[in-house]
C-alpha cells in the first residue's frame, strides 16, 4: 500500500545531491512548499504541481519546467493504460507480470524487515499485475513519475532520484527504461537508493514500436536487459510476450501507417491478435529471440558480471 508522507519524508534528498535533505511544508495532506537548504544563505525551491513537489533539476532533465504547471502537464502525460492492461490480460503477459510482482513482493518480505519500503518508478498509472503489491499492507510504497497522479507522492526524473542512498528495500520499474535518455544512469540510481541486498523488478520492451512519441528512446533484448542489471544477482528473468505478440504490434503499426488512424488500426489489427495467443506454443528459447519485452527480478550484490561472461547468459535459440 502507498506509504504516508510522514513515513519517508526524512529520506527526501536534493536531486543529484543526496547529502542535502529536502524540507517539505504541508497544509494537511497537501504540499505547499519544498526546498533544499544548501547553506544559511542559499536555498533551492521546487515547484508544486497539483499538490505534489516537482523534485527535478531542470538544468539536466528532459522534463521542462514550463510544462509542469497546473494547466500544462498534458504534453508529458502518458496516455491512460486501460487498453494496454486489457490486452496484457488477454495475451497472458499481465498474468506473468502478476506472478513476477508477487514473487518480488515475497522476496522483499523474506528479509524479515517490518513493513519494508518499495520504490515505484513511473507509477502515475498502475502497472499491469501490480495489484498484488498495492494491496499488501505489509509493504509500503513510495511512488513517483514525471507527472502527478493519485498513485504518486512526488514528481521526479529517474536519472536523479530524490531519495537518500540505501533507503529502500525494493524498486519496481515497469515500462519506464525505454522512456529515459540514459538507462544506465537510471539503473545506477536504483542501485544507489537500494539497501545492500535490495531487490529490483523491471520490465522493458524489445520488439515494440514507438508508443510515447518524443519520450521514447531505447529497446533491449533479453540479454541486453540482463547486462543492464549486471550488478544484480538473477532470481528470475525471461521474455515478456513472444514473437506472436511482436507480430501483432508490427501489424497494428503497419495498419496505422496505412490508415493514419489510431482507432481504425486498433480495430483492423484485432485478427492479428491470434498470433499473440499462439505464443504459448513457442519454446522459451525462440520466445526469447523474438520477445516483445523482457523482465528481470534480481538482488543487488555489489559485484558485476564480467564483460567476458555476458555471452554465457544468452538463453535464446541461436546457440
Amino acid at each position: 500500500m502507498l506509504a504516508e508522507w510522514r513515513e519517508f519524508e526524512h529520506l527526501m534528498r536534493q536531486p543529484g545531491n543526496p547529502s542535502v535533505r529536502i524540507i517539505l511544508c504541508r497544509d494537511g495532506r497537501t504540499i505547499t512548499e519544498a526546498k533544499s537548504e544548501l547553506s544559511d544563505a542559499r536555498t533551492t525551491d521546487y515547484p508544486i504541481v497539483h499538490g505534489q513537489p516537482a523534485l527535478i533539476d531542470f538544468s539536466c532533465s528532459l522534463v521542462r519546467p514550463d510544462v509542469l504547471t497546473e494547466s500544462g502537464i498534458s504534453p508529458i502525460k502518458r496516455r491512460p493504460n486501460w487498453l494496454r492492461i486489457t490486452k496484457g490480460w488477454l495475451f497472458g503477459t499481465a498474468n506473468l507480470s502478476a506472478r513476477n510482482v508477487v514473487s518480488f513482493r515475497d522476496h522483499v518480505l523474506s528479509h524479515g524487515i517490518e513493513r519494508p519500503l518499495v520504490l515505484m518508478i513511473g507509477a502515475a498509472t498502475k502497472g499491469a499485475g501490480t495489484d498484488g503489491l498495492y494491496e499488501t499492507e505489509a509493504v509500503r510504497q513510495i511512488a513517483f513519475d514525471i507527472y502527478p497522479s493519485a498513485y504518486t507522492h512526488f514528481i521526479a526524473d529517474a536519472h536523479q532520484i530524490p531519495l537518500a542512498s540505501g533507503s529502500v528495500d525494493g524498486v519496481c520499474i515497469q515500462a519506464v527504461l525505454e522512456h529515459v535518455i540514459n538507462p544506465e544512469q537510471v539503473v545506477s540510481e536504483i542501485s544507489r537508493v537500494l539497501k545492500p541486498g535490495g531487490l529490483v523488478y523491471a520490465e522493458t520492451p524489445f520488439m515494440q514500436q514507438v508508443h510515447e512519441g518524443a519520450y521514447d528512446f531505447t529497446r533491449f533484448t533479453e540479454l541486453g536487459h540482463r547486462w543492464l542489471f549486471r550488478n544484480f544477482e538473477t532470481i528470475s528473468r525471461g521474455a515478456l510476450g513472444g514473437p506472436g505478440l511482436s507480430f501483432y504490434w508490427a501489424a497494428k503499426y503497419f495498419l496505422r501507417g496505412l490508415t493514419r488512424s489510431r482507432l481504425l488500426s486498433d480495430v483492423l489489427s484485432l485478427p492479428f491478435a491470434l498470433a499473440a495467443l499462439m505464443d504459448g506454443m513457442i519454446g522459451e528459447d525462440h520466445k526469447t529471440d523474438g520477445s516483445n519485452g523482457a523482465y528481470f527480478l534480481g538482488r543487488l550484490t555489489g559485484t558485476s558480471i564480467p564483460l567476458s561472461s555476458i555471452i554465457d547468459e544468452y538463453r535464446g535459440a541461436q546457440r
